[in-house]
C-alpha cells in the first residue's frame, strides 16, 4: 500500500462524439481505478442520449459502464479532479525479480503471451539482448531504453491490429506500441507485466505541445509490488491518472464498440490545478494549470 501524501489535485477527462446508423452496445473505462496512489475527489460522467444502464468491475479490477448508442449523435463526457502523490513513479521500485516458483498463482498469468504481446515470438531476441544483464529492474530498464531507441514514436500511426513482434520489425509505433513490446520483451525473460491506460498530466515536465490524449504504459512485478515503467518517454514521471489495466491493449481500450461506429469529435483532457480555483463541469481554462515547466509547483 503506498502511504505517500496526495498533495497534488489534477483534472482529467474527456469529451467524444459517436454517430451511428443504429443501436450500437458500447463498453466504457474512463473512472480512475480505486488505488492507493490515486484519490478521485470530484467527478461528472454523462452519456446522452441514452445514459449507461450497467456498472461493472471487470476481470482486472477496472470500473466499466455498459450502455447503447443511438442513431445519430452520441455524446459522452467525463471530468474528474483526482488527488496524486509528488512523488515519483519510480519511487518505490524494487530492484530483484521473484522466482516463478514463488509468485503468487494470480500473478502467473502476466508472464504469458496475450494477443497484442506475443512474448512466445520474441524469446531469442530478447535473451539475445538482454540476457547480459543483472536480472531484476537492470533487465526491465535496458528493455525500456533498447524500446526507447529503437522504435520511433509516429504520432497517428497507431493500428489496432498489430502485435509486438510486428512493432518491432516496423521499428515505429505510438505509445500503445511502446507497451506491448516492452511487455512482450519482459514476458519473453519470465517478468510477470501488465498493459495500463493512464491520463498523464505534465507535472514537472515541460509541455510538448501535443495534443493531450489517454496514455499507456506498463507495470512490471519485482520483490511484492507492480513498479512503473514507460519506454515511451523513458523518465520517471509524477501525477499519473490509471484508468484501466491488463494483459495488453484488449483489456485497457477506453472504448469497445460492437458495431460500426464514427467517432467525430475527441478530446482528452490532463492537468494540475488548485482545486479550490477549479471545479469539475467549468470550462476547460489551460490558463489556469500548474504544470507544464519543469518546476514541481504545488496548490
Amino acid at each position: 500500500m503506498n502511504h505517500t501524501p496526495l498533495n497534488l489535485t489534477v483534472r482529467i477527462g474527456c469529451h467524444m462524439v459517436y454517430e451511428t446508423q443504429a443501436p450500437t452496445p458500447i463498453l466504457l473505462v474512463l473512472r480512475p481505478r480505486l488505488d492507493g496512489r490515486q484519490m478521485v475527489q470530484r467527478e461528472t460522467l454523462s452519456i446522452s442520449p441514452y445514459p449507461p444502464f450497467d456498472e461493472f468491475t471487470d476481470a482486472h479490477g477496472n470500473t466499466t459502464y455498459r450502455s447503447m448508442l443511438q442513431p445519430g449523435q452520441n455524446v459522452i463526457h467525463h471530468d474528474a479532479l483526482v488527488a496524486v502523490s509528488s512523488e515519483r513513479d519510480d519511487h518505490d521500485h524494487e530492484f530483484f525479480a521473484n522466482p516463478l516458483e514463488q509468485l503468487p498463482p494470480w500473478i502467473l498469468r502476466y508472464t504469458l503471451p496475450s494477443r497484442y504481446c506475443d512474448s512466445d515470438k520474441l524469446v531469442n531476441f530478447a535473451w539475445q539482448q538482454f540476457g547480459q544483464y543483472a536480472e531484476g529492474r537492470d533487465r526491465v530498464i535496458a528493455i525500456c531504453n533498447w524500446v526507447h531507441h529503437n522504435i520511433e514514436y509516429r504520432y497517428g500511426a497507431g493500428r489496432s491490429d498489430i502485435a509486438a513482434s510486428e512493432v518491432i520489425n516496423q521499428r515505429f509505433g505510438v505509445c500503445r506500441d511502446f507497451a506491448h513490446v516492452a511487455i512482450a520483451l519482459c514476458r519473453a525473460l519470465n517478468f510477470p507485466a501488465r498493459y495500463v491506460v493512464c491520463h498523464l498530466p505534465d507535472i514537472a515536465n515541460q509541455d510538448p505541445g501535443t495534443p493531450m490524449d489517454f496514455h499507456a504504459y506498463f507495470e512490471v512485478y519485482l520483490g511484492r509490488t507492480w513498479c512503473t515503467f514507460d519506454a515511451r518517454f523513458n523518465i520517471p514521471r509524477i501525477g499519473r491518472v490509471k484508468l484501466a489495466q491488463g494483459l495488453d491493449a484488449v483489456d485497457g481500450a477506453f472504448a469497445t464498440i460492437y458495431g460500426p461506429a464514427a467517432l467525430v469529435w475527441f478530446e482528452v483532457w490532463s492537468y494540475q490545478v488548485n482545486p479550490s480555483q477549479v471545479s469539475v463541469g467549468d470550462p476547460i481554462d489551460m490558463s489556469k494549470r500548474l504544470d507544464g515547466t519543469p518546476q514541481l509547483r504545488f496548490n
